[in-house]
């Protein structure tokens, strides 16, 4: 045999990449649905990178050349969603809001990550007194609601009328203080899983500092599941930041777009018989926040061998020869 036939093939950056190496995994109904959750997530990002182009007009803008937009003006024409009752575009404050939404995801949900995964990090490792009073404040932390903590963020920070920045922060904070413990859990079980293994002992025999060993060895071990925690904690980002502005305490109109402030100046055009204003909002927030929940999903159902394995089965996909099937087998019995 050959010394290349024994040279392990490297997998390609897009292999290993979370969302295409569970494409290329999945078959069947499950490759549907994340398909059809990764199209909804890329037209999301898409409307709020390229905003500015696809939207017609600006989120605050009520006329232009021709003078002022009429009011709940029915879809069609310059307006191809319609009018609200203030005069602005329905098609331009839904495509800007997705900049607004994508804003909270990141600073919601990143700052969630980073704080989570550290002390999770810290805590599993080192234990002690700092272990159990973390965990206290994790188990306290889960009795608050999320949007009633946004409430209390929102009127803090900017007095219940938010401006862009203003909101975005009062939401993310909230939902920071609240996902924080989700990630902390989960790292830190990781962490104490790791390091019993033997190669954390073995760096620990060897001289290497704390943290090399956290950075180098458990870091990259411990963080496999933020993919789908990530995408879940996405969607109930954007659920937060609708429910503050339904409730009156999100984004000023003349601030920014925002998707749950548009349902609440709605909800007296829907006894009206003028649907547009209400349905395109509420139409966007319910598609993304499906697009999510679908690649999420999918995520963690191709990363759990068992239910991959029995997915692929008979469907001439990955796993369905013997070999294939042998492989996932080993899979699970070495989980």
């Amino acid at each position: 045999m050959s010394t290349a036939e024994l040279k392990p093939t490297r997998k390609s950056l897009l292999d290993r990449l979370p969302v295409s190496s569970h494409i290329r995994q999945s078959v069947g109904l499950q490759r549907t649905m994340l398909l059809i959750g990764v199209v909804l997530c890329g037209v999301f990002v898409l409307a709020a990178v390229f905003a500015p182009l696809l939207a017609p007009y600006s989120y605050s803008q009520i006329s232009d050349g021709d003078g002022s937009f009429p009011a709940q003006a029915e879809p069609g024409g310059k307006h191809l969603l319609g009018t609200t009752v203030g005069g602005y575009d329905v098609l331009s404050r839904v495509v800007w809001g997705s900049q607004t939404a994508l804003a909270v995801i990141v600073a919601a949900v990143l700052m969630s990550i980073f704080l989570g995964v550290f002390l999770g990090l810290v805590s599993g490792y080192f234990g002690g007194w700092l272990d159990r009073v973390l965990v206290v404040i994790a188990d306290a932390i889960y009795a608050f609601p999320t949007l009633l903590v946004a409430i209390v963020m929102s009127i803090a920070i900017n007095k219940g009328q938010s401006g862009f920045w203003g909101g975005i922060f009062a939401c993310g904070f909230a939902i920071t203080a609240v996902f924080v413990p989700q990630y902390f859990r989960v790292i830190r079980a990781e962490t104490i899983r790791l390091k019993a293994e033997p190669f954390v002992e073995s760096a620990q025999v060897v001289g290497a500092s704390s943290a090399r060993i956290i950075g180098r060895h458990i870091l990259s071990n411990a963080t496999r599941t933020l993919p789908l925690m990530f995408t879940l904690n996405a969607s109930e980002a954007i659920l937060t930041l609708a429910g503050l502005g339904f409730l009156g305490f999100g984004i000023e109109p003349s601030s920014a777009s925002e998707w749950g402030f548009d349902l609440n100046k709605a909800m007296s055009d829907a006894s009206s018989g003028i649907w547009w204003t209400g349905v395109f909002p509420g139409l966007a927030i319910v598609l993304t926040v499906v697009g999510l929940t679908l690649v999420g999903e999918s995520i963690n159902d191709l990363n759990d061998p068992r239910l991959r394995g029995r997915k692929a089965a008979g469907k001439g996909g990955p796993g369905s020869t013997p070999g294939a099937q042998a492989a996932i087998a080993a899979e699970v019995r070495g989980s």
